[in-house]
């Protein structure tokens, strides 16, 4: 191979928004390993060059990764992921031999065994506040007990200070190998569109991009009764702003591999079902304000959007997340729309209902945030990110359209790995 890039394993992958962020940085993402099939099957169509080990990671081992993915015996530059919050207690003496803070024991585990020369753990901002500092506080500890150092900092990450229209604060754990250099945590390059206070430091930066410049050039939904009953239709696409060419450009500082698909398809774009009250409440609420009944905040289309949540787990309840409404027209947001606040670009796929779709979009960490995460990595490495001419042809449309039963079948595992989900009442 001419140009190698640098290798990376993606853990707690979910639909792939750090996969997705670190191959625009320059790196070649070569697993991923998600318990979900659901996700796994929406990584897989999105990623034909990256291997999906649809397992937990207590199951896997560093040896199989590299087995599976045919990493051999390369060094692998970086392992990265988010493992999920389970409300990381803090019950025993060692917060970490506690069995509902496994995951992170485990994320630690294949770390070393993969022997990585950096890692990035991603997660809830509320690990720094009070007492679960504590629990970081030892997860730092046993990783510089294996050979790690870790840069020190808040590690609080603000997407709409990285070119993302949405207030989206998450904790990035960054370290290396001993004999490496420690990369910095990477610099604002925006300031949060129409924020009423701006911190002193952030005032001469650009403003982030507007949920008008995020939505821009997506046609007016209503139009197409046939969204009512599926997520995609051929439309006349509008006028694209500079951050949706942006997230949709290949080349220039987007190192990501070039994928084909139809430019004139709106995908991810099934449309709620919303009761006649429920619309003349979302035509009453201005912009900018929370609705009373629903509790959905109504985006500002000069403003960015609000923190965008997945909603919980079929084994909690299967309650669906707060989804903003639309600014102009009095319903919730569809899962383009919400992907386009994301900085996914237009040729990524979602699961086809809206449940699924939203719970991975409000799951994942927007692209633009890990990329320049993954940017500094690849700066510190002294590496120059190179993009090869090759374009990929995406999965097959049924990886979209799987429920638990069929993608568990795909990927031969128990259907019962995630709990099924329980009709939500609301």
């Amino acid at each position: 191979m001419g140009n190698q890039r640098p290798i990376a394993v993606d853990l707690f992958a979910g639909a792939g928004g750090m996969t997705l962020g670190f191959e625009q940085a320059g790196f070649d993402v070569l697993a991923s390993v998600e318990i979900d099939p659901i996700h796994c099957a929406t990584h897989e169509y999105n990623f034909p060059m990256c291997k999906v080990i649809c397992a937990s990671v207590t199951d896997v081992t560093g040896e199989k990764i590299r087995d599976i993915a045919q990493i051999g015996d390369r060094e692998v530059d970086v392992v990265f992921g988010g493992p999920p919050c389970q409300g990381f207690s803090l019950m025993g003496k060692r917060a970490l031999d506690d069995p509902r803070n496994h995951l992170v024991s485990h994320f630690m585990r294949l770390v070393t065994e993969l022997n990585a020369k950096y890692f990035v753990m991603e997660n809830v901002k509320g690990l720094t506040i009070g007492n679960h500092r504590k629990f970081v506080e030892e997860v730092i500890k046993s990783f510089e007990e294996n050979g790690y150092n870790i840069l020190k900092g808040n590690g609080i990450l603000n997407a709409s200070h990285f070119g993302v229209p949405q207030h989206r604060e998450r904790f990035f754990l960054i370290g290396c190998r001993n004999n490496l250099p420690l990369p910095a945590y990477p610099s604002p390059i925006s300031k949060p569109a129409n924020a009423k206070k701006i911190p002193k430091e952030l005032a001469n930066l650009k403003n982030s991009p507007t949920v008008r410049e995020a939505i821009a050039g997506l046609p007016d939904i209503s139009k197409y009764l046939e969204l009512m009953k599926q997520d995609k239709l051929q439309v006349e696409f509008g006028q694209f702003s500079e951050y949706v060419k942006l997230i949709n450009n290949f080349g220039e500082s987007n190192f990501g591999y070039k994928r084909e698909y139809d430019k004139k398809l709106l995908t991810s774009s099934l449309m709620s079902k919303h009761k006649e009250t429920s619309i003349q409440r979302f035509s009453a609420t201005d912009q900018g304000e929370v609705e009373s009944i629903s509790r959905f905040y109504k985006l500002a289309l000069d403003g960015i959007s609000n923190t965008l949540r997945a909603g919980t787990p079929s084994n909690r309840g299967a309650f669906t997340a707060p989804r903003p409404i639309h600014p102009s027209t009095p319903r919730c947001i569809t899962v383009r729309e919400a992907a386009r606040l994301h900085s996914y670009p237009d040729w990524f796929r979602f699961h086809k209902t809206i449940w699924h779709g939203f719970r991975q979009v409000g799951n994942s960490v927007p692209p633009l945030l890990a990329k320049a995460v993954a940017s500094q990595i690849m700066q510190i490495m002294n590496l120059s990110p190179t993009l090869n001419e090759d374009v990929y042809t995406l999965g097959e449309e049924k990886l979209l359209q799987f429920n638990m039963t069929t993608a568990s079948l795909h990927y031969k595992v128990s259907p019962n790995t995630i709990e099924p989900r329980s009709k939500n009442p609301l």
